[in-house]
């Protein structure tokens, strides 16, 4: 019997079980479908190249046919293992923009998921190596952010080309102004991978009122009437349940894609959809899995005419075996590298209110999601759409709790998301062609010289667009009675369940999510904990306001103990 049963060990679960367990009065379970994080690539920074290839750590799901990409699936993976994707992806501690969380604050009806109260949360959890404490981050957090320890000339020169494309050299983008280039900044801590099960999960994993289970995939949210009291588990082939305290509450922190699934599951989300896989009905919210939204991406490579880039080449074995020694010894050299070492935000039009393009700058070769080995020495540039306007959604292929979920993003659905994208590679090989850049440059191999006019640029994005793992909104977050679940995180008409995770994400962020997503969970915490308090206002579809079921007083008058 437990207080609280959190369903996913990821970025938001491990915060949530380290804060929630701190009272040794209540007991707690942290339920994770993949194993534990013991896996030596998940701690090594550079072993992200190894990861999307791992089917014991990766959820490694797909999407259905994307028609606006030339009907092909895309590769979504997604971290199944303690960590969740924390433990398996670029460490780019990124916060998104300051109008992000505005518009959070506005769609909750309260100051409690606004810019102000996010960037005090950011500063709580931040542990930072070269800023410390300031107006814009903190220090003695478990959050360990720092630079990369190893960086690659490559990298350097692509910052250094800044001036050459009218944009500033950005030392912080989590700090006063987001746009320019710079090199970013990473979860790591003595140059390994500092994922939320280091930062949160070891030191709560020994406390006796937290039992951990891997390899455990959750099933269904036990209902009674429309309470949640508990969860079915498959672990090992067996099925069981785990029940809940009275007073109770079961968290979903699955992610975008696994937390509407186990609601729809579990008889909660739109009556036709459910009806059609024969899920008997608890409660009818039809915007469970709408409002998906994700981050589309498209690379330019490049041949180098050196060997600086990191490569794939029998002339590498020496340097290869040096590094593997420095990284032993002295935790440094490129085995400390994240590889997406640099980058920066930009506007893909000088109209544009803020930046909206992100660049990924890698000093080596990059195809397809690290799955397919590109030989020799080459650079990739990363490209993205920060605020695409397409929408898509998370469905069931069935009602076996065992299938993946159907995956519908409708990348590139709205006109403008193309016309964006266009204008953006058009910016990278501005970039690209600046002097630090071509001095580097044998040739343009993706999408190449031949590919210049418009519509060629335009088929070539339909042709290799990938994710670039960032999916949000799917059980998203509101004061409209609409929404899915409220300011509190409460799934609506449903007592003793929340959501705690990016898929509560009202829009998504402008930066990559893992940092926000962590300070989701640091906030449901609080709330949970009883620390904040808020009531929000809620617009019915006729548009009458009335108070929301929260714990008042309103959020202005928001009190932090």
């Amino acid at each position: 019997m437990y207080d609280y049963i959190i369903v996913g060990a990821g970025s938001a679960g491990c915060v949530l079980a380290n804060r929630l367990t701190a009272d040794p009065s209540k007991r707690v379970a942290l339920l994770e479908a993949g194993p534990r994080d013991k896996n030596p690539f998940i701690h090594m920074p550079i072993g992200i190249a190894l990861l999307s290839n791992s089917k014991k750590l990766n959820w490694a799901l797909e999407t259905e046919p994307q028609e606006h990409l030339k009907g092909r699936r895309l590769f979504w993976p997604r971290g199944k293992t303690l960590g969740g994707s924390s433990s398996i992806n670029a460490m780019v501690y990124i916060r998104g923009h300051k109008a992000d969380y505005d518009h959070w604050g506005q769609a909750a009806g309260t100051d409690l998921w606004g810019w102000d109260r996010a960037l005090t949360l950011f500063r709580r959890l931040e542990d930072n190596e070269r800023f410390g404490p300031d107006s814009y981050h903190g220090k003695g957090g478990e959050l360990s952010v720092s630079d990369l320890r190893s960086v690659n000339p490559l990298s350097r020169d692509f910052v250094r080309a800044a001036p050459h494309v009218e944009l500033p050299v950005n030392t912080d983008f989590n700090g006063e102004m987001q746009e320019g280039l710079g090199s970013y900044q990473v979860t790591q801590k003595n140059g390994r991978r500092w994922s939320s099960a280091q930062a949160f999960l070891r030191v709560a994993e020994n406390r006796p009122n937290l039992d951990v289970l891997t390899d455990a995939r959750v099933t269904r949210v036990v209902m009674d009437d429309k309470r949640a009291v508990g969860v079915t588990l498959n672990q090992g082939g067996e099925y069981r349940q785990l029940r809940l305290n009275n007073g109770g509450e079961v968290i979903l922190s699955g992610g975008a894609a696994n937390s509407p699934q186990l609601l729809m599951l579990s008889g909660i989300g739109d009556r036709e959809e459910l009806g059609k896989h024969g899920i008997p009905l608890v409660h009818h919210l039809p915007e469970v899995g709408q409002n998906l939204v994700d981050h589309l991406d498209i690379t330019i490579m490049h041949a180098a005419n050196s060997r600086l880039p990191i490569g794939v080449a029998p002339s590498f074995l020496l340097r290869g075996v040096s590094a593997l020694f420095s990284y032993i010894f002295a935790r440094r050299g490129f085995l400390t590298s994240n590889v997406a070492e640099s980058g920066g935000f930009v506007k893909s039009e000088l109209s544009s209110e803020r930046p909206n393009v992100q660049f990924h700058f890698l000093p080596t070769y990059l195809k397809d999601h690290g799955r397919k080995v590109m030989t020799g020495y080459g650079y990739t540039l990363h490209i993205c759409d920060l605020l695409p306007k397409s929408r898509g959604f998370i469905g069931l292929k069935s009602p076996d709790p065992l299938s993946d979920p159907l995956i519908q993003p409708n990348y590139l659905s709205d006109p403008e998301d193309i016309k964006t994208m266009i204008s953006a590679v058009k910016f990278g090989r501005r970039i690209l062609g600046a002097p630090t850049m071509a001095l580097h440059s044998k040739r343009e191999i993706m999408p190449g010289n031949s590919v210049s006019s418009d519509s060629e640029i335009a088929d070539f994005i339909r042709e290799n667009a990938e994710t670039i793992y960032h999916p949000v909104g799917t059980c998203r977050m509101g004061a409209d009675s609409e929404s899915v679940v409220d300011p509190e995180l409460k799934v609506r008409g449903i007592d003793g369940l929340r959501v705690v995770d990016a898929s509560i994400m009202p829009s998504l962020v402008a930066g990559n999510t893992n940092a926000p997503t962590i300070m989701i969970a640091e906030n449901a915490a609080d709330i949970l904990l009883g620390n904040v308090k808020v009531q929000a206002r809620v617009k019915s579809p006729t548009g009458d306001t009335t108070d929301a079921n929260c714990s008042a007083p309103r959020a202005t008058e928001m009190e932090t103990r």
